[in-house]
């Protein structure tokens, strides 16, 4: 047991031990008419923080589970129902029973992360949030969190990781035959759909496949009620993706390797949430991010050249004056002759333009992309908006085609396979490490 903890653990024993306690009050208090032997109801001493449990002699605080609740609450963007939050911080503490022995178990094999990776980390992670590291405190502070509770998180993960690969991947072979064997599947299927998706997979056994099942389910709900997929794949998937919110990256539907999983994704549309579904060893829930056409490339990648051409309306004005300004609006835009006459056209009627270069076609909103797409340059799509926010067109001044993907090359499609197998082996080994840990609850 490390100093501190053994401190802590002797300090909570003394605390709430009858003997002692009643002890001290037969000297000192006794014209009180205080009972000679008393239990303390709650501990004295504001500043110890009780165990929630102690893992091979670690103790793991009700602070250390209330910060890591707070950064998985603080994601979900809604309010917890009791029952909930209660279920949430059950799973949480088991997290970090995990990431516990995850990081006792790289200090075995003489693995220490330096403080320095650590922070740099934790620096990565503010500025991909735009905030800096000072400003990243303080929004930890405000949501009931802190650094200290990221950066053992972030501990844990490289920790894991590191492990993995001097433990298992080192010992994971994948052949060149398997190799070339897949790259040649991959050339056949041209044409056929790839996809990139998210996954929570949450480990059960057949004695408590119900409750994982259950557990599973609130994650679906409270993933459908806007929580962030990321911050759940993170805090509760046993999947090696947790690392990087649950994403498996693009794949084809036959490298998930299960029957189920396949005829599910195949019919899951972008955005959608599928699960638990169940599969040997526990459930796993997707979501699907994007979709594409393997050794394709995708129109919406274009790179597009836009001009933005648009009217306001005066509300105080007559509805028969603001229809008789659209009418001029849109033979105007009648009238222009590619985008080099649209500029001088767009000032006579007293409409106005924005230029945008650099856009690509997939960030269009969803039902202007196919139109967008259709066009020929210095053609324009139909108008749209209204009276409130003004009507506006799109003409197309320039389009540049993305290139076929060459798909994945022979050391990515290697690397997919070796993560594949050593992320069934860090399961394994995870579940071992559980087996022999000592670990007390209170």
């Amino acid at each position: 047991m490390c100093g501190s903890a053994a401190t802590l653990v002797a300090t909570l024993a003394l605390a709430v031990t009858p003997a002692s306690v009643g002890a001290q009050a037969s000297v000192t208090a006794n014209n009180l008419d205080l009972p000679d032997n008393l239990t303390m109801l709650t501990n004295p001493d504001p500043n110890v923080r009780r165990a929630t449990a102690v893992v091979n002699g670690h103790v793991i605080t009700g602070t250390d589970l209330d910060q890591r609740v707070a950064l998985l609450v603080e994601a979900n963007n809604t309010e917890l129902a009791a029952e909930e939050l209660r279920r949430v911080r059950e799973q949480v503490l088991r997290n970090l029973i995990d990431e516990t022995l995850q990081i006792q178990a790289a200090e075995a094999e003489d693995i220490m992360i330096s403080q320095a990776e650590i922070d740099q980390t934790y620096a990565r992670l503010a500025a991909q949030n735009n905030r800096r590291i000072e400003d990243m405190q303080t929004y930890l502070f405000s949501i009931g969190s802190s650094p200290i509770s990221l950066k053992r998180q972030i501990h844990g993960e490289l920790a894991w990781q590191r492990l993995l690969r001097q433990k298992v991947a080192f010992f994971v072979n994948v052949s060149a035959e398997e190799v070339n064997e897949l790259m040649q599947r991959l050339e056949a299927s041209k044409g056929t759909e790839e996809y990139r998706l998210g996954e929570i997979y949450l480990s059960a056994t057949p004695e408590n496949a119900a409750a994982v099942e259950a557990n599973a389910l609130k994650i679906v709900e409270q993933l459908r009620q806007g929580g962030s997929f990321v911050a759940y794949a993170r805090q509760f998937s046993e999947a090696s993706t947790a690392a990087v919110g649950g994403d498996l990256g693009w794949i084809r539907l036959p490298q998930l390797k299960n029957a189920q999983l396949e005829a599910v994704a195949q019919e899951m549309q972008p955005g959608q949430l599928v699960g638990p579904i169940e599969i040997p060893g526990g459930f796993s829930i997707l979501y699907l991010i994007e979709k594409r056409q393997v050794l394709t490339a995708d129109p919406r990648d274009a790179i597009l050249s836009l001009k933005q051409i648009q009217i306001s309306f005066d509300q105080n004005a007559t509805q028969a004056a603001n229809e008789a300004r659209l009418q001029e609006f849109l033979a105007g835009v009648q009238s222009m002759r590619g985008c080099g006459s649209a500029n001088q056209i767009a000032d006579s009627i007293g409409a106005s333009v924005v230029d945008n270069d650099q856009l690509r076609a997939r960030a269009l909103p969803e039902q202007l992309q196919q139109i967008v797409l259709g066009l020929g340059i210095g053609e324009t799509t139909p108008p749209f908006g209204d009276l409130q926010d003004g009507v506006r067109v799109l003409m197309l001044c320039g389009r540049d085609d993305p290139e076929v993907q060459s798909g994945p090359n022979f050391d990515q499609l290697m690397q997919q396979i070796e993560d594949e197998r050593i992320n069934r082996a860090a399961q394994r080994y995870l579940r071992d490490l559980r087996n022999d840990a000592y670990i007390e609850y209170n």
